[in-house]
C-alpha cells in the first residue's frame, strides 16, 4: 500500500501544482485497497500533500451511508452523513474527511482523481454540454447537476450501478454538470493517460469552434476611478475594526453568474455592478444577502474584495477561472449557470464554508493586522528594520525605494519570514512627483488604499556651511523635505478617499525624523535644517488633515550606529565625521563611534525596533497628532 500512497501523492502534487487542472486547492484524490480508502482530507492542498497526510477510512463504514436511514430534511441529511463519515475515520486519523469520500468509495477503481479543469468545465458548464459529452466522450458517464454531499453520492452510486449492470464494468470517467470530472483507474499511469485524452480532445473541439483557451484579457483600469473607488470600497465593505482589502485586476466584465460550487464559495454568485456607492452596495446586500466579493465599475475598473490580501487574491483567481470557463462555454452553446436553488444551497453549505475558511486561514489577529503600510526607503537600514517589525505585527508592507532590486529582495525576505502575501515592493524616487503619484496608484491597485505611511527615506551630506556645495544642499533638501511633502500629498488623497459620508477609520502618517530635527547639528546644517523643516510640515499637515481622519506625527531617532548611514566604510557618517574633523582629537572610526555613544545616557545607539515601537505607539494612540517624539535613549529630551 505504501507504493500506492506514494503514487497518489505524486499524482496529487502533479495536478495540484498545475493551474490548468486545479485552482485554489480544489479537487480531491484517493487510493484504496480491499479494506481502506485513503483520501485527501478537506483543507489540505493537492500541490503539497504528502503520503502520510492521506486520511485512512474504513470502506465498510463508509458504505454504511447507503443503508442508513437519513433524515428527510436537507440539513439533517448532511449532518447525519457527516457523522457516518467521521465514524469511518481510522483511529489516530488526522483531518476532516472529504465530503466526496462516499463517491470515491463507490468508484470501483483503485485510484480516483477528481478535478475541476477550466477546459473540462467549459463543457460541463455549457448549455450543450451533455450533447457535446456524448459526442466527444461516448465511453464516459454524464450526470446532470446534483448538490454536492451525500445527495451526490447516492446519485453517482445509482448511475454507476446501472452502467455496470449494462456494460459489465463501470465507466472510468464521470462528468458532473457544472462540477468537473471524476477519473478512476487501477494505475497512476492510466489516470494520466485518461486526463491527457480528455484535455487533448477538448482542445481540439475548442480549436474547431474558434474559441481561445486562455483567460479573456482585461484592460488597464481608469486611474481616476481606481484612486477614488478602491479606497471608498475599503470602507464600505470593511468593518468597524478594519478596512477591507480591495484588489484591482484591471477593467472588463465580471462573471455572468454562478457557474460552479468553487466559484460561488470564493467569488460569490454575483458581482456588484455600479459605482462605489454605499447606498448601491447596501441595496445589493439587501437583495443578495451578502457583501460582494467582485465589484465591476462598468468600463472603468474591476475589483476583488477580501478581509485579507490572501482572500482578495483568491477571489481574483476564482474570478479569472470563472471568466475563462464562461468564455470556453461559448464553444458549446454558451454558459449554463446554476439556478437559484442550486447556488443558494452552496452559499449556505457548511462544508464549503469550512473548506474556504481552512484554505484562507491567516492566523491570529496581530496589532497591525492587514494594515496597508508603505515604508519609503525600506530596502535597508532603519527602513528595513521598521518594515520587519511592522510585518511581524501583521501589517501588509510595501517596500518603497529607489533601489528596485533591494526593495524586491527585502519584500521577499519578509514574505519568507511572515507569509507569501505579507510584503510587496515598488520603485520610487520620492523627489520626483510623477514617481510618487505612480507609486500610490500602484499601491491602491494592489491593496485598495493605504492605512499607514512611514516616511522614512532620507539622505545626509555632512559639511561646513562654508564649504558645502549647492548641489549637496539641494540633494538633501529635495529628498528630506520636498520628498516628504510629495509623499504626504499623494498618500493623503488616497487616505481621504477612505472616508465615506464622513465616516471611516483613522489613517496615519509617521515621518522618521531625527534628533537633528530637535537640536542643531554641527557641520550638518543641510540635514538638520531639512529635519527641523519637516517637523514644521508634520505640525501643519496634522492640523489640516485631521478633518480627513488622518493623524500625522514624527518620531525622532537617535543615531543608528550599526546601519549603513553611519557604518558604511566609504560614505558612512563615521568616515565623513572623521574626515571633516567634526570630532576633536579623533584618530580612528572607533574614536568617532565612542564619542557619540558616550553622549547617550543609555550608552547605545538607537535600533530599528526602537523606532518601530514608537511608530506603533503613534498608530495605536487615538488622541495624538502633530507631535515629534524623541527616541534617543535620553540624549535629547523635550521641555
Amino acid at each position: 500500500m505504501q507504493e500506492k500512497l506514494q503514487n497518489i501523492a505524486k499524482l496529487s502534487q502533479q495536478y495540484g501544482a498545475d493551474p490548468d487542472f486545479v485552482f485554489l486547492g480544489g479537487g480531491n484524490t484517493s487510493v484504496k485497497d480491499a479494506r481502506t480508502l485513503y483520501i485527501k482530507p478537506s483543507g489540505v492542498a493537492l500541490a503539497t500533500i504528502r503520503p502520510e497526510q492521506f486520511l485512512a477510512m474504513d470502506r465498510q463504514a463508509i458504505r454504511a451511508l447507503f443503508t442508513t436511514e437519513l433524515p428527510a430534511d436537507l440539513s439533517g441529511r448532511e449532518a447525519a452523513a457527516k457523522a457516518v463519515m467521521d465514524a469511518a475515520v481510522r483511529p489516530l486519523g488526522a483531518g476532516r474527511p472529504s465530503v466526496e469520500a462516499p463517491v470515491h468509495e463507490v468508484i470501483d477503481y483503485s485510484y480516483v482523481v477528481h478535478l475541476h479543469p477550466a477546459l473540462v468545465n467549459g463543457m460541463t458548464c455549457a448549455e450543450k454540454g451533455k450533447d457535446t459529452c456524448a459526442k466527444l466522450f461516448p465511453e464516459a458517464l454524464w450526470l446532470d447537476y446534483c448538490d454536492p454531499g451525500c445527495t451526490l453520492a447516492f446519485v453517482v452510486k445509482k448511475a454507476l450501478d446501472e452502467a455496470k449492470a449494462a456494460a459489465g464494468r463501470q465507466p472510468q470517467v464521470v462528468f458532473l454538470q457544472n462540477h468537473g470530472v471524476f477519473v478512476g483507474a487501477d494505475s497512476a499511469e492510466e489516470i494520466c493517460r485518461l486526463y491527457g485524452h480528455i484535455v487533448d480532445t477538448l482542445k481540439a473541439a475548442y480549436a474547431q469552434a474558434g474559441v481561445a483557451l486562455g483567460v479573456p484579457a482585461l484592460g488597464e483600469p481608469e486611474r481616476d476611478c481606481l484612486l477614488a473607488s478602491a479606497p471608498a470600497l475599503r470602507t464600505i465593505l470593511g468593518t468597524a475594526e478594519a478596512r477591507a482589502i480591495v484588489h484591482c485586476v484591471g477593467t472588463g466584465e465580471a462573471q455572468g453568474g454562478p457557474l460552479t460550487p468553487d466559484h460561488v464559495v470564493y467569488a460569490k454568485s454575483f458581482a456588484y455592478r455600479g459605482t462605489a456607492d454605499a447606498a448601491g452596495i447596501a441595496a445589493f446586500v439587501a437583495e443578495r444577502g451578502y457583501q460582494p466579493k467582485v465589484v465591476e465599475v462598468p468600463g472603468k475598473a474591476l475589483f476583488t474584495v477580501g478581509d485579507s490580501l490572501k482572500d482578495a487574491r483568491a477571489v481574483a483567481v476564482a474570478l479569472a477561472n470563472a471568466r475563462q470557463v464562461q468564455a470556453l462555454a461559448a464553444a458549446f452553446g454558451g454558459a449554463h449557470f446554476l439556478n437559484e436553488r442550486q447556488y443558494k444551497f452552496i452559499e449556505n453549505w457548511e462544508v464549503e464554508s469550512y473548506r474556504r475558511k481552512v484554505s484562507l486561514a491567516a492566523g491570529a489577529a496581530s496589532r497591525l493586522s492587514n494594515r496597508v503600510s508603505v515604508v519609503t526607503g525600506g530596502a535597508q537600514g532603519f527602513g528595513l528594520g521598521i518594515a520587519q517589525s511592522l510585518a511581524a505585527n501583521g501589517a501588509l508592507v510595501v517596500i518603497a525605494d529607489m533601489n528596485a532590486d533591494g526593495a524586491a529582495a527585502a519584500a521577499k525576505e519578509l514574505c519568507d519570514a511572515y507569509g507569501a502575501d505579507r510584503a510587496t515592493s515598488v520603485a520610487v524616487n520620492i523627489a520626483d512627483e510623477d514617481s510618487v503619484a505612480a507609486m500610490f496608484a500602484a499601491v491602491t491597485k494592489d491593496f485598495g488604499g493605504v492605512d499607514l505611511l512611514v516616511a522614512n527615506a532620507g539622505v545626509l551630506r555632512a559639511g561646513s556651511v562654508k564649504e558645502m556645495t549647492k548641489k549637496d544642499w539641494d540633494f538633501v533638501t529635495n529628498i528630506n523635505y520636498t520628498g516628504y511633502f510629495l509623499c504626504v500629498k499623494y498618500a493623503a488623497k488616497v487616505m481621504a478617499a477612505q472616508i465615506v459620508d464622513g465616516k471611516g477609520l483613522w489613517s496615519d502618517v509617521v515621518q522618521v525624523n531625527s534628533k537633528s530635527g530637535l537640536e542643531g547639528s554641527n557641520k550638518n546644517g543641510a540635514y538638520a535644517g531639512s529635519k527641523f523643516g519637516t517637523i514644521g510640515l508634520t505640525q501643519s499637515f496634522a492640523k489640516e488633515l485631521v478633518t480627513d481622519c488622518i493623524k500625522v506625527n514624527s518620531v525622532c531617532p537617535g543615531n543608528y550606529y550599526d546601519g549603513p548611514l553611519w557604518s558604511d566604510p566609504e560614505r558612512g557618517l563615521f568616515v565623513q565625521y572623521l574626515n571633516t574633523g567634526k570630532v576633536p582629537g579623533a584618530k580612528t572610526i572607533e574614536d568617532v563611534r565612542r564619542f557619540y555613544e558616550d553622549k547617550v545616557p543609555m550608552r547605545r545607539g538607537c535600533l530599528p525596533v526602537d523606532v518601530a515601537r514608537a511608530i506603533m505607539y503613534c498608530v495605536e494612540q487615538a488622541y495624538e497628532t502633530g507631535q515629534a517624539m524623541p527616541v534617543t535613549g535620553g540624549q535629547v529630551m523635550l521641555h
